[in-house]
């Protein structure tokens, strides 16, 4: 059996996104829980010196970082199998595209509205989210080139990319006591979340969103307006 190793965090959801990718594969491998705090983990400075985070996968020795770069290198190197990236060429860009808008564009908002301290910058954080969101919606709605649905009815690059809204942002977002993704405003992602989620291969491999909630209560920081502000409107 070659070395296959993953370096990561059982609350990462792009620790997850490698897991996942390895399992549609049927690949066997190691999994290694990084130490607390990740950034100071000896393994992650050796490994990933740059970034200093999970998730990193080892193969034969070598090590990769970034989650959607290790996607790909998962699809390439074993092409037995279900494929994750979809196999027209210009369907593959979309599907690129649309991962680094997840992870380029939405996840520095989801973790300012999620840890950052001042409320200020969480209120626009959470308007700026959802404005990209809407970009998503109307993709969505497009529908023409299926690249958010594994082509039919299958687990693919963008469902398991996806994990961060489609799973992870509803898991938060309670934490928080925020309304940002709902069915009202979102229907197509909604929708979407519900299709991608209801698959046994995803049910299965998630962690429990109860589990997952409660430390994202413990971390998380709540959106509470300065004494001030609510002083202010008792007035």
């Amino acid at each position: 059996m070659e070395e296959v190793k993953v370096l990561g965090f059982w609350v990462s959801p792009f620790s997850l996104r490698v897991e996942m990718a390895l399992k549609l594969k049927g690949i066997e491998y190691e999994f290694i829980e990084a130490q607390r705090p990740i950034k100071k983990c000896p393994n992650i400075i050796k490994y990933n010196p740059i970034y200093k985070k999970v998730p990193v996968f080892l193969h034969k020795g070598n090590p990769i970082p970034e989650s959607l770069v290790i996607l790909e290198y998962i699809d390439e190197n074993w092409k037995d199998g279900t494929s994750l990236l979809p196999k027209d060429p210009y369907q593959r860009a979309i599907a690129r595209f649309w991962a680094k808008f997840i992870d380029e564009k939405c996840l520095p908002e989801i973790l300012k509205l999620c840890y950052d301290s001042n409320y200020e910058v969480k209120v626009k954080a959470m308007g700026e989210l959802q404005e990209l969101l809407k970009l998503l919606e109307n993709e969505l709605m497009k529908d023409n080139n299926k690249i958010f649905f594994g082509g039919e009815n299958k687990v693919g690059y963008m469902e398991i990319v996806s994990i961060l809204i489609t799973y992870w942002l509803g898991v938060m977002q309670e934490a928080l006591g925020v309304d940002i993704l709902n069915k009202k405003e979102f229907p197509n992602i909604c929708g979407w979340a519900d299709k991608v989620i209801s698959f046994s291969f995803m049910k299965e491999n998630l962690p429990p969103r109860e589990k997952l909630l409660a430390i994202y209560k413990e971390y998380a920081q709540p959106l509470v307006p300065p004494n001030n502000e609510i002083n202010h409107t008792h007035k």
